[in-house]
């Protein structure tokens, strides 16, 4: 109550406070509460600039001090170095294709392989990148929409097809399935496949694959006539398998000068048999490019990619059966359900 007192006291004068107060009381002090009451003060108002306010001493004291900030620390950044490998063996360079001063009537030779370290690490600059070559076709065959409508005009002839891959989606190679080889279904002979060879060869100036049907009692005579009929191209014979006579194929490619695929099932034991059995019956090493087998439905995707990274790895560590180019089949996705959905 005596502090209420104070504050009226100091905010008005007595004849203010002697106005406002009801009849029989003089003075504010004549006010005498007890324990409870209420007091009411009306037609009493407070203005702002009536109110001022005064800390004690001690309640300064007790106000937190600002710190002054202390000065802006310069950090010194250091240049990030990454720890590079030195790896002891170069991949085998292979060249595809030849130009008209090798013998063929490419316009370009194109090079497989000469890594020097792991794809995409700083251990080293590697001197080739990697090539898509364009599939195409010498029958008509089933493909998924996706596909086929960009080529529906040209199913049916190889080199029309070969062309429209090369001058309208930039193909740097091309690849020509003999497909209609196949026993099981057409059953071309060797020689008339050939045909769709030299079709493709008149129709592009970018180095070939030529491919079989899979078969393995007739694919080695296809790609025997095949090799014959592009004779000086530095082609790539596919495949050479140790499932069927590869003793023919790598003879034609010696003959006529191409390149062999040795093609192996996710197995680095036997790609390592198979790439040796070349060697050693005579194949240079610059005209052997290995396919592990791309299997993304089946063994499974990271399967398949590790033992590819293990060949890579230990071709660059120094094995001399391993060091070669890898060529992926990619293209056998088109053949999976889920592409037809």
């Amino acid at each position: 109550m005596e502090i209420l007192k104070e504050i009226i006291l100091k905010l008005y004068d007595k004849e203010k406070i002697k106005e406002i107060l009801k009849e029989g009381l003089e003075d504010i002090n004549d006010i005498d509460l007890e324990e409870g009451d209420e007091l009411v003060l009306e037609g009493l108002s407070i203005e702002s600039e009536d109110i001022g306010f005064r800390l004690s001493p001690k309640a300064i004291s007790q106000l937190p001090r600002l710190m002054p900030s202390a000065p802006a620390e310069e950090v010194e950044i250091e240049e990030y170095e990454p720890a590079l490998k030195e790896w002891e063996n170069q991949i085998q360079e292979v060249p595809m294709g030849a130009t008209s001063s090798d013998g063929g009537t490419r316009k370009k030779v194109v090079k497989l392989g000469g890594e020097k370290c792991m794809p995409f690490y700083p251990d080293d600059d590697n001197p080739n990148m990697p090539i898509v070559t364009f599939d195409t076709f010498d029958s008509k065959i089933h493909l998924p929409g996706v596909i086929s409508k960009h080529y529906e005009d040209v199913m049916g002839s190889p080199g029309e097809w070969a062309k429209k891959s090369v001058e309208e989606y930039g193909a740097k190679m091309v690849t020509i399935h003999l497909t209609s080889t196949d026993p099981k279904g057409a059953d071309t002979p060797p020689k008339e496949a050939t045909k769709s060879v030299e079709e493709v060869l008149e129709a592009v100036d970018v180095p070939l694959v030529i491919g079989g049907s899979g078969n393995p009692d007739k694919d080695p005579a296809v790609l025997e006539a095949a090799a014959e009929a592009a004779e000086g191209e530095r082609c790539l014979l596919a495949s050479a398998t140790l499932d069927l006579d590869w003793e023919r194929i790598a003879d034609a490619a010696m003959e006529y000068n191409h390149n062999v695929l040795a093609w192996t099932t996710i197995d680095i034991n036997l790609q390592k048999e198979l790439d040796r059995k070349l060697m050693n019956y005579g194949v240079d090493r610059d005209r052997i490019v290995m396919d592990p087998t791309t299997a993304a439905l089946g063994y499974g995707i990271e399967y398949s990619y590790s033992i590819m990274q293990r060949i890579r790895m230990a071709g660059l560590e120094g094995d001399e059966e391993l060091d070669f180019p890898i060529s992926n089949g990619v293209t056998n996705a088109w053949g999976a359900r889920e592409a037809w959905m």
